[in-house]
């Protein structure tokens, strides 16, 4: 085997393992808990809304309780969703093994629909998803 095509070997090795790597930590993260809220105290979600009037509020939260390997430095996402259309994005690190995170919308009065907000891996896979609807 010439070094070129051993280097080319070792490389594409490499560059499978990385892959791989990469997409076992984003597959591993479970979500053991994610509710929309009212609000966060000392880092937990008060209650969990299913329907809510959007002049009782002016913002909402996305709580989400992650478990992950030991070690772990990613990212998640939460994207909101009102009828089907994306209005709101966050990033947002997970680094640790239980990490608890939160994305805050603000409600201005009007804003009826059907609701949802999507957690995301870093390739943009839906993780999990919680849905409500606001009057």
């Amino acid at each position: 085997m010439t070094l070129n095509r051993l280097l080319g070997t070792v490389a594409a090795a490499l560059l499978f393992s990385l892959s791989f790597w990469a997409q076992s930590e984003a597959s591993d993260l479970k979500i053991t808990e994610m509710t929309v809220t009212t609000k966060i105290v000392k880092g937990n979600p008060i209650d969990s809304v299913w329907r809510i009037s959007s002049s009782s509020v002016k913002a909402l939260y996305c709580f989400t309780r992650i478990l992950a390997p030991k070690g772990t430095d990613t990212t998640i996402k939460h994207v909101w969703y009102r009828d089907d259309e994306a209005v709101s994005e966050d990033e947002m690190p997970v680094k640790g093994s239980h990490w608890r995170t939160y994305s805050r919308i603000g409600v201005q009065k009007g804003e009826s629909g059907q609701w949802r907000c999507e957690a995301q891996d870093g390739e943009g896979n839906v993780i999990k998803s919680v849905s409500f609807k606001m009057n």
